[in-house]
């Protein structure tokens, strides 16, 4: 993969994304980054973004209505031609948060009908500037069993995938029964788990990722740094520390941890997901090129021995 001009050499590591057999950086980049959700990016900024991504290897993105305006930044790197479409990887969702447009957050209950999500594929493509999404994820439905039903959203993707709208399909979202129910189905390809395979909790590794592995499905995990709570920021600086839950604490005494030691958190929490080869991506939001690079280095450059066993021993 090339480098920007006069940089060092920079390159993020990829892995096989399971059945889909596509090759994707173990830090996928999640655009909710530059979505405006953790701080304003700017057009020019979000396009120069994506360019350095692809330049050091982070070329999937990840993408969803509903992370904030991240969809039409993505398309206006495409459709400048800033990035070409054969040079990365793009995962999409349909959101079913609720009833609200285009099932984002809000309340009642999501359309599952295959229509709306034809509709929504259609739509978001324009958007981005596309023809074909490499993946689809069904995104947080609150019930599963609507989603598997005939005329449902799994069928949607599935007449997407018939049109040559997506390659392959299947669901992001949490609750475990809910993967086993959709791999029990078979009729997925790839999944997005998240909050659930990380330094503070790992049960994920009970069901979701053995099936996983069993179909070779591909696996993204989400919240490998629990958003923000594990790069080794102290947390008082983030939220105030009569507000902090268990895993607030737990992840300070992590911090301290590292710090004694002089070792990354970040690099810490990355390279632990890494070590289980069940998992393919753990993307990452970047709002800004350092951030990006930061988090290239933590995933690319591994800990030195008997660090992970020895962070595991301590039973923080």
């Amino acid at each position: 993969m090339a480098t920007a001009a006069g940089s060092s050499e920079l390159t993020c590591p990829h892995r096989r994304w399971g059945k889909t057999e596509l090759s994707i950086p173990v830090i996928p980049f999640g655009t909710q980054g530059f979505g405006n959700h953790f701080g304003h990016v700017v057009d020019e900024d979000a396009v120069a973004l994506v360019r350095r991504a692809v330049d050091i290897g982070v070329n999937h993105f990840d993408c969803a209505r509903c992370y904030g305006d991240s969809l039409r930044k993505l398309g206006l790197a495409l459709k400048q031609g800033v990035v070409k479409r054969e040079e990365v990887v793009i995962s999409g969702r349909v959101c079913c948060h609720s009833g609200a447009r285009w099932g984002g957050y809000g309340e009642g209950e999501p359309d599952y009908s295959a229509e709306r999500v034809l509709a929504d594929v259609d739509e978001q493509l324009e958007i981005l500037g596309i023809e074909c999404f490499d993946v689809l994820f069904l995104h947080d439905p609150p019930s599963i069993k609507p989603t598997l039903e005939a005329g449902g959203a799994l069928e949607g993707l599935e007449r997407a995938r018939e049109r040559s709208l997506v390659n392959w399909i299947g669901f992001g979202m949490n609750p475990h029964d809910f993967h086993l129910a959709a791999m029990g189905s078979g009729r997925v390809d790839a999944l997005l788990t998240f909050s659930d395979f990380n330094l503070l909790r790992q049960t994920a590794t009970d069901d979701i990722l053995p099936a996983a592995a069993d179909l070779d499905i591909g696996v993204i995990n989400g919240w490998s740094i629990m958003r923000g709570t594990l790069t080794g920021v102290p947390l008082a600086t983030l939220i105030s520390s009569d507000s902090w839950s268990p895993d607030h604490r737990r992840a300070e005494a992590m911090r301290l941890w590292c710090a004694e030691r002089d070792i990354p958190l970040l690099q810490l929490a990355l390279q632990f997901c890494l070590g289980d080869g069940r998992v393919h991506g753990n993307p990452i939001g970047s709002l800004n090129v350092d951030q990006l690079e930061m988090n290239v280095r933590a995933a690319a450059q591994p800990l030195p021995h008997g660090v992970i066993e020895d962070f595991l021993r301590a039973e923080l």
